[in-house]
């Protein structure tokens, strides 16, 4: 079976890129067919919680090292050394061809951003996409920081963007489907006046980085694939200052806003289990990084978590 992808997001085959763009084609395995949902059971879960949260943490040192005049690329060599001295491996790098352990997309760019040399600046906002790969299983998530001071206007896609992700997390539980998360981020973004990206998705995760069902940010209430227990997916709002719109770059990697407008992005892994909506990332570790409190993520967990 063929699949559409670029890098670690599905591209969604009824949109369509506002200009021509080469898709990479990747062949999938017999066993993440179509319309195939791969439930886990308890145990598998946990130890994907262990991967995602050897994610979380490297995100966390990334929050620390993260600051003005400090390029990508040296953050993406810190994260490829706490990763693999946490006994893992990073999910990015080599994946589909991608060079690089990070995906780091600062301002315009949505994702997929390959790290250089450039030192970033105040003012900036940067994705920080990250994958770990440990026990069998992918651990997968992103966070969108700011540099410096950032416009107001910029923060506060920055915060709604956030708060839609959890908005999102509410309606992945037992009897709804999929297009229920996408309507509730959508309504939720699109009352903001932000654009909502149509061609890049989440994804199931599993011991593949991408496994059924896809996860747009947007849609209609009652489609899609029915919600099932011991599903673990990625749930990621990518969300434009200004046009829905995005285009390609030629180094077959890098996506920007068609209108060089600001973008943010937000991801958790989530389970289901018992029917309600789990969390096996977490944003503590950055929070803590940054001298930030927060209790957004309580409500998704069984117990809280002790840092």
């Amino acid at each position: 079976m063929v699949k559409d992808y670029i890098k670690n997001k599905f591209v969604n085959p009824r949109q369509k890129f506002t200009q021509k763009i080469s898709l990479k084609i990747v062949l999938l395995p017999t066993e993440n067919l179509k319309n195939m949902i791969i439930q886990k059971t308890r145990e598998e879960i946990e130890l994907m919680r262990e991967s995602a949260l050897i994610v979380s943490k490297t995100l966390g040192m990334i929050a620390s090292e993260i600051k003005e005049g400090v390029t990508t690329l040296y953050l993406d060599k810190l994260a490829e050394e706490f990763i693999r001295d946490h006994g893992a491996v990073p999910s990015f790098l080599g994946l589909y061809g991608f060079p690089n352990s990070l995906c780091m997309s600062p301002n315009s760019q949505v994702v997929h951003g390959i790290p250089n040399n450039t030192p970033l600046q105040s003012g900036d906002v940067i994705s920080v996409d990250c994958g770990a790969f440990k026990n069998g299983y992918h651990g997968d998530h992103a966070y969108s920081f700011e540099i410096g001071e950032v416009a107001p206007e910029v923060k506060k896609l920055l915060q709604v963007t956030k708060e839609s992700l959890y908005v999102g997390i509410r309606e992945f539980k037992a009897g709804n489907r999929v297009e229920d998360v996408g309507n509730a981020i959508q309504k939720y973004t699109e009352a903001h006046g932000y654009g909502v990206v149509r061609e890049l998705v989440g994804h199931g995760v599993g011991q593949k980085m991408h496994e059924e069902p896809e996860m747009p940010n947007y849609g209609k209430r009652g489609r899609g694939k029915l919600f099932v227990e011991g599903m673990v997916v990625a749930i990621e709002p990518m969300i434009n200052l200004g046009t829905k719109n995005i285009k390609q770059h030629k180094d077959g990697w890098t996506i920007t806003t068609a209108d060089g407008k600001a973008s943010a992005h937000f991801e958790h892994d989530v389970a289901l289990i018992d029917g309600k909506p789990e969390l096996l990332s977490t944003f503590q570790y950055i929070y803590k990084a940054l001298g930030i409190e927060s209790n957004e993520e309580d409500e998704f967990r069984k117990v809280p978590l002790v840092l």
